[in-house]
């Protein structure tokens, strides 16, 4: 029985994979990046994280915070029932409503742009108490040109002063919270560009490492092929002619499969038959079998090459010195939005085959690119029998309806 019933299951001669029924595609995503990549999809998404990030709204971001700033300076008039403009002559009552809106965004911007700065390089404490200065000398001086400049032109006497030190500290403290919103939208917007721009280079870092093992991988089949070749000539000089037509175009497939990141599942097939015959125009004490359904594998799209280590390593042990014929059995089938791969290859009974220690550069290889390809998406179950070797690979899949 499965684990729970939102699992289904793959039955093979040697295992049973256990796969979510649920899950119908997943995108390829490299080992622990899966959760952020999709975060930062969803948030590449909403029109928030674009407005408080991307450049081209960086205008509409500044009328924003104007306009907000406007109708906060408008509801804290309307609650504590402040002066009104008809208290003063002419147009004194209109620059007594710009004081506070030209001092306190000199305040806000300020903190932006010459404060925050010392908050990113970690002086924290430095930046609380340059903010709290900041908003005092900013109250000290429109009071001094309000005094100055607006008072003498009132009809109505001044009754809301700063007259006491208390006075002047609340105005601060409740001045400080509005600051601070201004410098955690500044943070928040740091933050993001700071994030993406690292799992940008951990993306070119991964896609790097990615192609330096591909151009490992191929020159290590390439020299295997040639070692067969080679021997070929020496031991059947006839059979190494049709060998080398199919090695070139073993070559053709790898230079522009390669070139593209990815290839369907049926011109993987096409290539692991063109390699299994090669190997059974080498050896006479050979057979293979290789089932591929045909309905679906066109449209699927998975890394090119990914099975072809398998499959070398399958033929490197398949040798049989108890005279038995050698055989390798691959199946390739589409199960619940996986592909599962499945090889097969007979062995000596004598020899002791290790996985780990006797696949050398190929598979080692091969197990870091399935890492950085599919994370903890895919699974790799392993059956060392006494005259048996099988490998079942399950990894998700894209498919491209063009």
């Amino acid at each position: 029985m499965p684990p729970n019933p939102g699992f289904g299951i793959i039955n093979y001669r040697f295992c049973t994979i256990y796969i979510p029924a649920s899950l119908n595609r997943i995108t390829f995503a490299p080992k622990g990046n899966i959760g952020m990549n999709t975060n930062r999809i969803n948030e590449k998404n909403s029109k928030i994280i674009r407005f408080l990030t991307e450049s081209r709204y960086r205008i509409l971001r500044h009328i924003t915070l104007l306009v907000a700033f406007v109708m906060l300076q408008q509801s804290a008039r309307t609650l504590f029932k402040l002066e009104q403009d008809c208290n003063f002559n002419g147009i004194y009552g209109f620059l007594h409503e710009l004081l506070p809106f030209f001092i306190f965004t000199g305040i806000l911007y300020i903190n932006i742009y010459l404060l925050m700065p010392l908050f990113f390089n970690g002086k924290y404490l430095q930046y609380f108490w340059l903010v709290v200065i900041l908003i005092m000398m900013g109250l000290l001086a429109m009071q001094y040109l309000s005094n100055t400049f607006i008072d003498p032109h009132r009809i109505v006497p001044k009754v809301d002063k700063l007259d006491t030190a208390a006075e002047f500290l609340a105005a601060t403290i409740f001045i400080i919270p509005i600051v601070l919103a201004t410098s955690a939208a500044r943070l928040m917007q740091k933050w993001i560009k700071d994030r993406d721009r690292i799992n940008e280079l951990n993306t070119i870092t991964v896609n790097m490492e990615l192609t330096a093992l591909k151009n490992q991988i191929n020159p290590h089949f390439l020299f295997n092929m040639l070692n067969n070749v080679n021997m070929l000539v020496q031991t059947n000089p006839e059979k190494a002619s049709p060998v080398i037509i199919k090695l070139s175009e073993f070559l053709r497939y790898q230079l522009y499969e390669n070139a593209s990141g990815t290839a369907s599942v049926m011109d993987e097939c096409t290539f692991l038959s063109n390699f299994l015959n090669l190997e059974k125009l080498r050896r006479d004490n050979f057979s293979f079998s290789i089932n591929c359904e045909t309905a679906r594998m066109a449209r699927i799209q998975i890394p090119p090459n990914l099975f072809t280590t398998f499959v070398e390593n399958a033929i490197k042990h398949s040798v049989d010195l108890s005279g038995d014929e050698a055989f390798v059995n691959i199946s390739i089938t589409v199960n619940e939005g996986y592909v599962v791969f499945s090889c097969t290859n007979s062995q000596n009974p004598d020899d002791s085959f290790n996985y780990h220690e006797s696949g050398g550069l190929g598979l080692a290889n091969i197990n870091r690119r399935l890492e950085l390809l599919y994370g903890n998406t895919y699974s790799l179950e392993i059956s060392n029998e006494k005259k048996s070797y099988n490998v079942t690979l399950s990894i998700p899949y894209d498919v491209h309806n063009n």
